[in-house]
């Protein structure tokens, strides 16, 4: 990529792999674990809360291992092969039975473990290579002259943005292939796709003819969609459901094949192109000069504003993720409950972002390049206050819209008759304009978050640092199976509202911080030197 360091690319496409497991996750696990194991959503919302909280704060340890050990480069390598084993463990169709479920789900469990630690050995120390990258261009900028510096600089968050756009390929791909296996194997196996009809049948198996006369109707009706003649009196109707549900899951269990392959992909990419990439350590140990009691408080005084600077920007992070990762949570569910999904399952939703990611990063990137020309520049801690913004407007549009329909629960929208639920649900219209806003919010706060903790933080620590981004996206992700439960339990529009309020408030507190978050990280002097020219 013209302008940016060797390298840049090749780091993108290691972490494809890693990214398309990801959004097979996001876009599967909360529904997966309801039609397998029969958990109620908010069981569930909370299973998939601590596996995302996982993911992120295990950052921190991949982060510390490899800060101490030197060796970003093998604990990159490892991640990988650890979350390969992850998804190999839930790529095997064992069907969950009353006999073997005290021991499926605690193995899907150690499954989810495998793949948030290698993740955690992988993803933040990735990004601290690509860090360090900027680290050295900027370096090497620095001998030309002020000018080339000032321009090197002006680089790294547009060159966060390219590799974010890039590792988002993996995330487009990846929410189409659960749903199209799903609805192969059921195709060959006499069923049709029906987002409703997993919990229905768990129901039914558990209950018999205990069933309310309407989801016994509902359950017929459905089945005819397929040509199934279901009859719940029949003694065989138990049978049908187990049938269905075990084609159902297994159809998903193949999609965590592609998940391994995307791995391993992604892993001879990265042993292919590792050489091309900085080490962190070896431009530490050469670092080792001697500084006065004077110099030494100074630099002291700078790292603690750094870090502090750091740490709020982590809070603010906190909240935005916990509103965004809404994405695999309730409003996956919004997908399957209140959205016409006859033409394409829940689960392909989850390709908007990554789509919106990639067709949206240039046209950022040269509105924030064109302002840069002009004079305007934003600086990186106000671009992260106007993402708050654009988050909340998001949930504000989700809010007014479901207050318009009038809609109630998902709870009680779920009993009412097929033809009235089906009348009111709405159009893919509303899904797409509300990841319209969140992904643009994202492009003005994720990749510019990267690049802001690689500002701030101390060289010898770049792994911990962007640990520290990714375990701020955990605190965020703990709070999840917030979102269901409200969804489930008040008319959902009440959902929206916290969301909304919470990144609100969120943009306000930012921008109260931007004055001293741009002096603490030099950018204020650099925008003034701009302005001047």
């Amino acid at each position: 990529m013209k302008g940016h360091p060797k390298g840049l690319i090749a780091a993108a496409l290691s972490n494809m792999g890693e990214r398309f497991g990801y959004y097979i996750m996001n876009a599967v696990l909360v529904l997966f674990l309801c039609s397998k194991f029969g958990l109620a959503e908010e069981k569930a919302t909370a299973i998939y809360s601590v596996f995302y909280m996982g993911i992120y704060i295990l950052s921190l340890v991949g982060g510390i291992i490899a800060d101490r050990t030197q060796n970003y480069k093998g604990t990159i390598q490892t991640g990988l092969l650890v979350m390969a084993s992850g998804y190999v463990i839930l790529s095997i169709p064992i069907m969950a039975t009353a006999g073997n479920a005290a021991w499926l789900l605690p193995l899907t469990c150690v499954a989810l473990f495998l793949i948030a630690f290698g993740n955690g050995l992988f993803k933040g120390n990735l990004q601290a290579i690509v860090g360090q990258m900027y680290d050295n261009f900027e370096a090497e900028a620095a001998k030309q002259g002020p000018d080339a510096l000032r321009i090197a600089k002006g680089k790294r968050d547009s060159g966060f943005q390219i590799f974010y756009m890039f590792i988002n390929v993996g995330g487009l791909i990846a929410p189409f292939v659960a749903p199209l296996l799903r609805s192969w194997w059921l195709g060959q196996n006499g069923f049709g796709y029906n987002a409703e009809l997993p919990a229905l049948c768990h129901q039914f198996i558990a209950q018999g003819a205990a069933m309310s006369t309407d989801l016994v109707t509902k359950m017929t009706e459905l089945f005819a969609t397929m040509h199934v003649d279901f009859v719940a009196t029949d003694a065989a109707a138990a049978d049908l459901c187990q049938n269905y549900l075990n084609t159902f899951n297994t159809g998903v269990h193949y999609s965590f094949i592609a998940s391994v392959a995307a791995m391993c992909i992604s892993l001879v990419i990265f042993l292919c192109t590792k050489k091309g990439f900085p080490t962190p350590a070896k431009k530490a140990a050469a670092e080792v000069v001697d500084y006065t009691p004077e110099e030494k408080l100074a630099m002291a005084k700078e790292l603690k504003q750094r870090l502090y600077a750091m740490f709020a920007v982590l809070v603010i992070a906190v909240f935005f993720w916990f509103s965004f990762h809404q994405n695999g949570t309730s409003m996956s569910l919004f997908a399957r409950d209140f959205v016409n999904t006859e033409s394409l399952a829940p689960e392909i939703w989850q390709a908007v972002n990554p789509f919106f990611v990639i067709v949206l990063t240039f046209p950022i990137m040269f509105l924030f390049e064109g302002l840069n020309r002009r004079g305007k520049g934003i600086s990186t801690p106000k671009k992260i206050a106007i993402g708050m913004g654009i988050a909340a407007v998001a949930y504000l549009f989700m809010t007014i819209f479901c207050n318009m329909q009038g809609y109630p629960s998902a709870t009680d929208f779920k009993g009412y008759p097929v033809e009235q639920a089906a009348g009111l649900k709405a159009g893919a219209w509303v899904l797409i304009l509300y990841y319209f806003f969140m992904t643009v919010a994202e492009l003005f706060i994720s990749p510019l978050g990267l690049s802001f903790i690689s500002k701030v933080a101390p060289k010898n620590l770049l792994g911990l640092c962007q640990g520290l981004w990714l375990g701020a996206t955990a605190v965020g992700n703990g709070f999840l199976w917030i979102g269901p439960l409200l969804y489930n339990k008040f008319p959902i529009w009440i959902a929206w509202v916290v969301f909304a309020s919470v990144c609100l408030l969120s943009m306000i507190v930012m921008l109260c911080m931007v004055k001293w978050l741009e002096r603490v990280t030099g950018e204020k002097a650099a925008l003034e030197a701009a302005k001047a020219e």
